[in-house]
This record gives C-alpha cells, sequence and structure tokens, in this order.
C-alpha cells in the first residue's frame, strides 16, 4: 500500500455535479432511510458509474489501492466503500449510506481484500530468528480476511448522517483504525520484511525492529482483539488491524510479492556482477589501439546492460508498479549497502 493524492485526478462528474447520478440518488436515500420503510432495502448504483471506474483506475494505476496487486488484467474491480454503505460488521447500524456515491469513500480494490474470504494466512513469528523460520515452513492457518463490512475504530461512530459543514469534524472523531491510502502514508504503520539472503514477501506493523504479526487463535481473530494484541506488542494498530481486515498476508499475496523480491535479487547481482567486470576490464593494460576500441567497446556494452538491469530496479519501485511499496522499501536497502 502506498500514499495516493486524489487530487491527481479529475473527480467523476456523475458523482461530483449537481443533477447528476450521485446527488439524485443521496436525496432518494435521504427520503428512504429517514423514513418508516419497514426493513426494506436500498440499491445503491451511483458509485458503479463508469467514470468512477475509470477515474479510479486512473488515480491507482489499476492496482488494488490495499495490496497494489493489479486487477486490470486478471479479475474485474470492486469499487469499495472505505465506510460501508450498507451495514457495519459486529453491531447494529445502517451503514454510512450517506457516504455511498462520495467520491472520496471510494476505493479501487481486488476481490480478496474487498470480500470476506477464507485465505491461508502466517500465524504469529516475534522475531527474526527461530520463529521466522517456523513461519516459513508452517506457520500458514486459514483465517477469515477480506475487508467486507468492517470499519473498526476507538472514537465516536457516526450513527446518522451529519451536516455538511460539520461532516469532516465527525469523519475524525470516529479515529478509524484502518488505513485509507488516500488520507493517510501507510508508510507511517506498515513495515515490509526485507531479507537479502532469503527473501520473503511478508509486511508487519511498523513499530518494532522484529516481525510482529497477530497470534491468530481459533475464535480469536476479530479487529478488536488484533488491536489489543497490537497495543501489548507495542506496534502500530492501524498497521496490525489493517494487515488483518484487508488480508495483507494471505498466502498468494506473499507468494507473490516473494517472486518479485527474488527478480529484484537478480537484477542486483546482475547490477553488481557487470559493473565489476566493466571496471575489471578497464584496468587492463591493452596498448594495442585496436584492442583497446574492442576493450572500450565491450566496457560500453557492459555498462549498458547494467543501467539497463539498474532502470527495472528503479522502475519496480514506481507508483504504477504492483507492489511498488515493497519494492522502494527493498530500493532503499539495496542502495543504503552499496559500496
Amino acid at each position: 500500500m502506498r500514499k495516493v493524492d486524489r487530487s491527481t485526478v479529475e473527480g467523476p462528474a456523475s458523482l461530483l455535479l449537481d443533477g447528476r447520478a450521485g446527488k439524485k440518488e443521496l436525496a432518494r436515500a435521504r427520503a428512504h432511510f429517514l423514513a418508516a420503510h419497514d426493513g426494506a432495502s436500498f440499491t445503491f448504483l451511483a458509485y458503479k458509474g463508469d467514470d468512477v471506474r475509470h477515474a479510479l483506475e486512473a488515480l491507482f494505476h489499476g492496482k488494488c489501492a490495499y495490496c497494489e496487486g493489479r486487477y486490470d488484467t486478471t479479475s474485474p474491480v470492486d469499487i469499495e466503500h472505505f465506510r460501508p454503505k450498507g451495514a457495519v460488521e459486529g453491531i447494529v447500524h445502517p451503514g454510512y449510506w450517506w457516504l455511498a456515491a462520495e467520491w472520496t469513500n471510494l476505493l479501487p480494490s481486488c476481490i480478496d481484500c474487498n470480500r470476506r474470504r477464507r485465505q491461508n494466512t502466517p500465524i504469529a513469528f516475534a522475531s527474526l530468528t527461530g520463529g521466522l523460520e517456523a513461519a516459513r515452513q508452517t506457520g500458514f492457518r486459514i483465517v477469515q480476511t477480506g475487508k467486507e463490512s468492517a470499519f473498526p475504530i476507538r472514537g465516536t461512530r457516526m450513527e446518522a448522517e451529519p451536516p455538511q459543514d460539520q461532516l469532516d469534524m465527525a469523519l475524525l472523531a470516529e479515529e478509524c483504525l484502518l488505513i485509507d491510502p488516500c488520507r493517510t502514508d501507510p508508510e507511517e504503520y506498515l513495515r515490509f520484511h526485507v531479507d537479502r539472503q532469503e527473501p520473503l514477501g511478508i509486511v508487519y506493523p511498523a513499530g518494532s525492529t522484529d516481525i510482529v504479526l497477530p497470534a491468530y487463535q481459533a475464535g480469536n481473530e476479530q479487529a478488536s482483539e488484533i488491536e489489543n494484541q497490537a497495543r501489548e506488542a507495542r506496534v502500530s494498530v492501524h498497521g496490525a488491524v489493517s494487515i488483518h481486515v484487508y488480508g495483507l498476508n494471505r498466502l498468494a499475496l506473499v507468494q507473490e510479492r516473494t517472486r518479485l523480491l527474488w527478480r529484484l535479487e537478480f537484477l542486483a547481482s546482475v547490477v553488481l556482477d557487470v559493473f565489476c567486470i566493466a571496471d575489471s576490464l578497464k584496468e587492463i593494460n591493452v596498448p594495442d589501439a585496436e584492442d583497446r576500441k574492442i576493450r572500450d567497446s565491450a566496457v560500453a556494452r557492459l555498462e549498458k546492460m547494467a543501467g539497463t538491469a539498474l532502470a527495472e530496479i528503479r522502475d519496480a519501485a514506481n507508483p504504477e508498479a504492483p507492489f511498488s511499496a515493497m519494492a522502494r522499501a527493498w530500493t532503499k536497502d539495496f542502495m543504503a549497502a552499496l559500496p
């Protein structure tokens, strides 16, 4: 997950302009939810507009807002309501229906981050020695993850639509425990495990030099329990709860991130080895002018090859690339280790 500036794209007219689908739907929703409706459901459609989907795709470069996996070529996107529109998990609540067509409440999500599904997920391991190795071997169990209608907070929850001029204050008062990449910087709450010898694409809460993940036990997977464990471990609550709710360490995702880490390690070896060979060739004394031309040409080609590999490493950390936040963390470590 990486920070995204929503103002970099033009918002969808269907939601923002008066007289269009979003404003009309909000008026109908107000009439429905503020009247006695005997539990009748309300169908939200405005958020599904083509211009909404296109704007979100441009904003997040065809990637899931939460895991940064690319959905644009492999699966349909879920247009996800950060604050759920129809219900809130674990409590009696009508949902944040007044935000169903609110542009700033919408995010693109892959199916696995958005829908509640059973996922292989790593269990707790407390340090980079012993426990981490055990987790590599056997440390996965089936856990229900995926945001669905979850929205854990530690503040005062909105139970009804506030006056428009008080909405921002009401949003802040909730003190939500999930990371919205358009409102906060995920880098403050999340860390990626970087092991240059044995890459493993695990993400964990910020606040510790060791990997600290929730100790999943049967019947012990609620966000409130994850919050308590994070506080006890003195790691980021937002990070721990978001990792659990979005399923950011589900097995398939860890495997994809690990594949990227191995690719980056390969490119790094190409860069270092080829530059080393080029430098060695430069040191060779070649008296013959024609031979020097051949040597210099070989050096130039080697340096170009290494430069291409280095450019690929940089590209992996660009906002358009899948798992770019992890690649950026790896790149920082790689650059810091250069002689």
